[in-house]
């Protein structure tokens, strides 16, 4: 498990100047936890966990020494200056489920030549105890043809019994959809050329 070297932050400095400096901020929050841990996370810490873990991921985050388990709840992330501005953290109780999402990741598609994969849900809504949680749904759609679809339901997580799925079951995730390469014909100007 990836772990996230954090600082306790000061709420007297802005967010703003911290972020001139250097820093990601961002919140703890959990049920054991009174009101929320304000933090400060150096930026290059924060990108380079971003590489491998995303929102839903599941870390240890150090604040000043003290280890949390902790979930990526948010992140938000500055598009126009490419950087994140903000993090926030879910620290999860063991025995206790938590809300996340699960990334869905598709492989081979490549492979799909007989129509066009148009992918529908890029995530999974569910809630799991700390020990089931689900990053990423990786699935192979090397093998779909034309008018094959795959539903949240026919994946492993619909039926894995420590995982309650909120996502709605019969929402379409990947649906291949056959390639109509000629245009049809209008047949008035049909019949109008034949006369």
């Amino acid at each position: 498990m990836n772990t996230l070297k954090a600082e306790k932050r000061d709420m007297s400095t802005k967010a703003k100047k911290l972020r001139r400096e250097g820093y990601v901020t961002g919140n703890v929050f959990g049920k054991k936890i009174t009101n929320s841990i304000p933090v400060k996370i150096a930026v290059k810490d924060a990108e380079q966990l971003l590489k491998t873990t995303g929102k839903g991921g599941q870390i240890m985050l150090n604040v000043d020494g003290e280890m949390m388990d902790v979930l990526i709840k948010e992140i938000d992330y500055d598009s126009m200056k490419h950087r994140i501005l903000e993090m926030d953290f879910q620290a999860l109780v063991s025995g206790e489920k938590v809300h996340s999402v699960a990334e869905i990741v598709l492989h081979d598609h490549e492979k799909v030549t007989t129509g066009v994969l148009q992918q529908q849900l890029t995530e999974i809504s569910y809630r799991a105890l700390p020990s089931a949680l689900v990053e990423k749904v990786v699935i192979d759609v090397g093998h779909m043809k034309a008018g094959d679809t795959i539903r949240v339901k026919d994946l492993e997580i619909a039926s894995n019994k420590d995982v309650d799925v909120l996502t709605d079951l019969d929402a379409i995730i990947v649906t291949v959809t056959e390639v109509h390469n000629t245009a049809p014909e209008d047949s008035e100007d049909t019949e109008a050329a034949e006369e």
